[in-house]
C-alpha cells in the first residue's frame, strides 16, 4: 500500500531544504496564475459592463433614425437627412404587433439657468414611453400628462445631477429654470441611476415634452420632426423578426418608390450588444490563453529543476532503493515534489492575482470582476502542469539502477 503521508513529508522536506531554488522554480507558475486571473477578471468586467449598459438602455431595443444625406456628391452621416416623424413611431407601435412601445426623441445640448446657477447639459424632447422603455422611475413629482404633450407645455423633468448643479439642497419642484432663455416649470425629478457601463452620467439630462422641443426649443425642418425613435419589442427574438415589417411600413409612409433607397436607418441594439458581448468573450478567452503560456513556461522550469534535482540526489535515490523502496515510491516522491511546488506557486499566484485586479480597478476606468471559476481554473491547471512536467524527471529517477546510483559521486 502506498504511504502518501510519508511521500508528502519527504517531498516537502526536500523543498524546504532548497528554499531559494524552490521559490525560483515556482515563479513561472506564480506569474502564470496571477496573469490568468487578472486577464479573465478584466474580460469578465467588460462583459458585465456591456450587460449593465443594456439594462440601462432598456431591453429588446430597436432604434430608427433618419438616413444619410447627399449634396453635390458629399454624403452626410446617419441623421443628416431629416425624415423621421413622431407619427412614424406611433404608426409602428399601432400596426406592428411585435413592437410594444415607440418613444420619439429630439435632443441637443443647451444652457440652462436657475437663479445665479447655470449648467450646460443634454435636453431631450420625448414622452412618457421613453421612461417606461428605460425602466426609469420618478424620485418625486409627476411625469408628463396628455395636456403637456397636446399644448406643448413648458414643463421639465430633471435628472439628479442637474438638480444638484442648479438647486443644490433646495427642492426643485414647481420652481422655474430657463432653457435657452425660455422659462420651464420643474414638475418631476428622476431616480438616480449613476454612470452607465460606458462611463456616461445618466443623471445629467433634462427631459421636456416632445411637442415643446419641436415648437419652442429646438426648431425642426418640418412639422412633427424627430431625431430618432426608440422601439421596444415584446422579446429579443422580435427585434430580429420585426425589422423587415418596420422597413416596409416606413417606406410606404415616406412614399419611397421601388428604385429609391431607404431614407432611414434601422439599428437592432440587441444584436449590437450580443455582438459586443460575443467579441468580449472571445477576447477574454484569447487573453486567458496568452496568460496560460506563462503556466506552460513555469512547467518547463519545474521539469528542468527537477531533472537537476534527480542528478544531485542520485546517491539518495540509490540508498532508498537499496533499503526496499520500489520504483513507484521514487516516482511518486518526485511527482509529489513537482505537484507541491506547483500548488504553492498557484496559491501565491491567486493572492497576487487578486491584488493585481484591485490595482487595475483602482488606477483605471476598467472594472474587472473575479468569480470563483477564475480562481479555481488556473489553480487546477497549475497542478496539472506540475504533474505533467514532473512526470519525466520522476520517471527518470525511478529507472535508476540502485548499484550505479550508490556508486554515484
Amino acid at each position: 500500500m502506498i504511504d502518501f503521508k510519508t511521500i508528502f513529508s519527504i517531498a516537502t522536506r526536500a523543498i524546504r531544504a532548497n528554499k531559494m531554488r524552490s521559490t525560483l522554480t515556482s515563479l513561472g507558475i506564480i506569474i502564470g496564475v496571477a496573469a490568468v486571473i487578472v486577464m479573465l477578471a478584466i474580460g469578465n468586467g467588460a462583459q458585465i459592463s456591456i450587460q449593465n449598459e443594456m439594462k440601462t438602455m432598456g431591453a429588446n431595443l430597436i432604434i430608427v433614425r433618419s438616413g444619410v444625406s447627399t449634396s453635390s456628391g458629399a454624403r452626410g452621416g446617419h441623421g443628416s437627412q431629416p425624415t423621421m416623424k413622431l407619427a412614424d413611431g406611433n404608426a409602428i407601435q399601432e400596426k406592428i404587433a411585435e413592437i410594444k412601445l415607440a418613444a420619439p426623441m429630439l435632443s441637443e445640448v443647451a444652457q440652462m439657468v436657475s437663479g445665479n446657477n447655470n449648467w450646460s447639459t443634454q435636453v431631450t424632447g420625448t414622452d412618457n414611453r421613453n421612461f417606461i422603455i428605460k425602466d426609469w422611475n420618478l424620485a418625486y413629482g409627476r411625469m408628463f400628462n396628455e395636456t403637456d404633450i397636446k399644448n406643448a407645455a413648458k414643463v421639465a423633468i430633471l435628472g439628479q445631477t442637474v438638480v444638484n448643479e442648479l438647486f443644490g439642497d433646495v427642492d426643485p419642484l414647481n420652481r422655474t429654470i430657463r432653457i435657452k432663455g425660455i422659462p420651464f416649470k420643474v414638475v418631476g425629478v428622476l431616480e438616480e441611476r449613476g454612470q452607465s457601463g460606458m462611463g456616461q452620467d445618466q443623471d445629467d439630462e433634462v427631459f421636456i415634452p416632445i411637442t415643446t422641443a419641436q415648437k419652442k426649443v429646438m426648431g425642426v425642418s418640418f412639422p412633427d420632426q424627430v431625431k430618432f425613435i426608440i422601439l421596444q419589442a415584446v422579446d429579443a427574438e422580435s427585434t430580429y423578426t420585426s425589422q423587415e415589417e418596420i422597413r416596409l411600413l416606413l417606406r410606404q409612409r415616406h412614399n419611397l418608390g421601388a428604385n429609391k433607397e431607404d431614407d432611414f436607418v434601422i439599428m437592432n441594439l440587441t444584436q449590437m450588444m450580443e455582438m459586443m458581448e460575443s467579441s468580449t468573450q472571445i477576447m477574454t478567452i484569447l487573453l486567458g490563453s496568452i496568460a496560460s503560456i506563462s503556466l506552460l513556461v513555469g512547467g518547463i522550469g519545474i521539469m528542468n529543476i527537477m531533472l537537476v534535482s534527480v542528478t544531485e540526489r542520485t546517491r539518495e535515490i540509490g540508498i532508498r532503493m537499496a533499503i526496499g523502496a520500489k520504483s513507484w515510491d521514487i516516482r511518486l516522491q518526485f511527482l509529489m515534489e513537482a505537484l507541491v511546488l506547483s500548488l504553492i506557486g498557484g496559491l501565491i499566484g491567486i493572492i497576487i492575482g487578486i491584488i493585481g485586479v484591485e490595482i487595475v480597478s483602482y488606477f483605471s476606468s476598467l472594472t474587472p470582476k473575479i468569480n470563483l471559476l477564475y480562481i479555481l481554473l488556473p489553480f487546477s491547471f497549475s497542478g496539472l502542469v506540475g504533474l505533467f512536467f514532473g512526470f519525466y524527471p520522476a520517471y527518470k529517477a525511478s529507472c535508476l539502477n540502485p548499484i550505479n546510483a550508490l556508486r554515484y559521486e
